[in-house]
């Protein structure tokens, strides 16, 4: 008798689903197992998580969706939570593992569209566009103001990651000098190493791309804008968390910088804030820095991978806590 297949659950809301899942990966997907989709048009707490996905070994985990110490208490039969995503902060590893279930993620398939987003995002910033266009849609004649462009700017990006490497020569094509700041890595040319304080003062755009940990809360505070030129812009296009709001707010109502521009912020979802939004200082996009078709399924084809290769006994690429797993040989019998 053929055994049944396995039961996965999608956790992503039906507009969500459509937008950053796809419908390729979902039948991906169903080609792995037997595929149970959130039916409600919003996010699942974890107790409703936990009665929606009975019985399924896998779940397919969105970034709107908490996975906290009492979801793994509530889900004995979880063996694996599979993240369509790089950032797993929406998972409590802790008590994933002490579970014994498998973690994964998914890699960095965003890199080429988030970058662009950033030039896209320097070019308005430096030139004013979003601000002309408003006014010239409301059928006001915009007084004209000479703008900065890339070519002859400082960049000062924080952090040495993919994005970073990706976007530095690009940059650096489009005749900007760039300089990073990564205590932990170094640069490889055209980019020019610089300490924190030295990269702040110089840059005429900020970009903070470091990854966002404990020590990286808050790390664009009071102190650091105080460093920046007035003329300078700061571009954030990584996570909220790495910026002071507080602080901004504050600089900003000094006028002390030029301005901000956010694909990212404290707001749910990881948006930008709506009371940093509406400043006319702030160019501020709703987390859609990532939202590309081939950013999208590169990632969720990635999870479906993950799950055929877990249902077959295998260590999936992109396993966080492989050697915690212990749920994992309930698959194997």
């Amino acid at each position: 008798m053929a055994k049944s297949p396995a039961r996965i659950f999608l956790t992503h809301a039906p507009t969500a689903r459509a937008f950053w899942y796809g419908e390729a990966a979902l039948a991906a997907l169903r080609a792995a197992g037997d595929v149970m989709l959130n039916p409600r048009d919003e996010p699942l707490d974890p107790a409703a998580l936990a009665e929606a996905a009975r019985g399924c070994p896998l779940v397919v985990i969105d970034r709107q969706t908490e996975a906290p110490a009492a979801l793994f208490e509530r889900m004995p039969d979880l063996v694996a939570l599979i993240r369509v995503a790089v950032d797993i902060r929406n998972i409590d590893m802790a008590a994933a593992s002490a579970a014994g279930v498998l973690v994964t993620q998914a890699s960095r398939g965003f890199v080429a569209s988030v970058s662009e987003w950033i030039v896209g995002a320097m070019i308005d910033a430096g030139r004013g566009l979003t601000g002309y266009v408003i006014d010239y849609r409301a059928g006001r004649t915009p007084m004209p103001v000479k703008g900065r462009q890339i070519k002859g700017a400082t960049v000062g990006v924080i952090g040495y990651g993919a994005i970073a490497r990706y976007l530095v020569p690009i940059l650096a094509a489009m005749g900007a000098r760039v300089l990073i700041h990564d205590p932990y890595v170094a640069p490889s040319p055209p980019a020019e190493p610089a300490g924190l304080n030295d990269l702040l003062a110089q840059s005429d755009y900020v970009l903070p791309l470091a990854v966002a940990t404990a020590e990286t809360e808050n790390l664009i505070d009071g102190a650091a804008l105080g460093r920046m030129k007035p003329t300078a812009w700061l571009i954030n296009a990584s996570r909220g968390n790495l910026i002071d709001e507080a602080a901004l707010e504050r600089t900003l109502d000094a006028r002390a910088i030029a301005g901000a521009a956010f694909d990212v912020g404290r707001a749910p979802d990881q948006m930008p804030s709506p009371h940093l939004a509406r400043r006319p200082d702030v160019l501020a996009s709703p987390h859609i820095a990532g939202l590309t078709p081939e950013s999208i399924g590169h990632q969720s084809m990635e999870t479906a991978r993950q799950a055929a290769a877990i249902l077959a006994g295998e260590i999936p690429a992109g396993a966080v806590n492989a050697d915690r797993a212990s749920r994992l040989a309930r698959l194997r019998g």
